[in-house]
């Protein structure tokens, strides 16, 4: 079986929620694993920093390289990625994995906000994937992941939130603009979204609060379609908008009882994550 022992991911975001989440199921069969991320001290309302994601990892069984810096500055990524080539020898996965949410309506959102969402969101995604391009080529098995849904412009995901539907939809437009442009050179590059919420800080801050997270899955569910699709063969999975059950399902699982966020929440009473029909 394929395992991403010794396999180096260099992962924007990841000190907290799903990010984090992926990260320690790679470490658990000894990957390398660099982070770029903002939280170099703690945040007054979410847990996790970027040295608190490396302690964790490494506690899990890999090697962390926390990198603190931004996404949407150039410089910030260059380093990145050399100082992770530098580390380890060399490149196999991105996980663009950071990304900005707000909810908010066409005119009662902030302009600032919008364009946060556009750099981090797309830019951050394009910009992290292509700077590392040069180094995926010389891994032997690479590998592009997105943490965005499936292209849905349908009237009522872009009327419930414009900006945000436009930025999550930009981060995936890349994503598999990317998986054309580089499928000679052998890189895989695809996205991955659930079909129900997830019990991150997002979701318990912005979706719903308590009565939303308790009717979740746990980030465990998405590590585990995450860890599926950066096993596969990267020349002939790429290009796909994959859904994380949908990819479990494949592998053979049939019973996500196991992912509830509340022990014993049937399936039916789950939260279902936007952007689905």
């Amino acid at each position: 079986m394929t395992t991403l022992a010794g396999k180096t991911i260099l992962m924007s975001g990841g000190s907290r929620g799903i990010g984090l989440a992926i990260a320690l199921r790679a470490a658990r069969d000894g990957a390398n694993i660099a982070m770029l991320a903002k939280t170099d001290t703690p945040h007054p309302k979410l847990e996790g920093t970027v040295h608190t994601a490396a302690e964790q990892i490494r506690d899990a069984g890999g090697k962390a390289l926390p990198i603190v810096g931004d996404v949407r500055d150039d410089d910030d990524i260059t380093e990145a990625v050399m100082k992770t080539q530098g580390e380890f020898g060399g490149i196999d996965i991105v996980i663009n994995n950071a990304s900005v949410i707000d909810l908010s309506r066409s005119l009662d959102l902030n302009a600032k906000k919008y364009d946060l969402m556009q750099d981090v969101n797309v830019r951050g995604t394009f910009m992290l994937s292509r700077a590392a391009v040069p180094v995926l080529r010389g891994s032997a098995n690479p590998h592009i992941l997105s943490l965005s849904p499936p292209l849905n412009p349908t009237p009522k995901w872009l009327g419930a939130h414009t900006g945000y539907s436009l930025a999550k939809f930009g981060m995936t437009m890349v994503t598999l603009g990317l998986a054309a442009e580089f499928a000679s050179d052998g890189i895989a590059a695809n996205t991955l979204w659930p079909r129900t919420t997830i019990a991150t800080a997002a979701v318990q801050n912005l979706l719903g609060g308590d009565q939303v997270m308790a009717a979740s899955r746990t980030a465990d569910i998405y590590a585990d379609a995450a860890y599926s699709v950066l096993t596969k063969p990267a020349a002939s999975y790429t290009g796909q908008s994959l859904i994380v059950e949908d990819v479990l399902e494949a592998d053979g699982v049939t019973d996500f009882s196991g992912y509830a966020a509340v022990s014993g929440t049937p399936d039916a009473a789950l939260f279902p994550d936007i952007f689905l029909d």
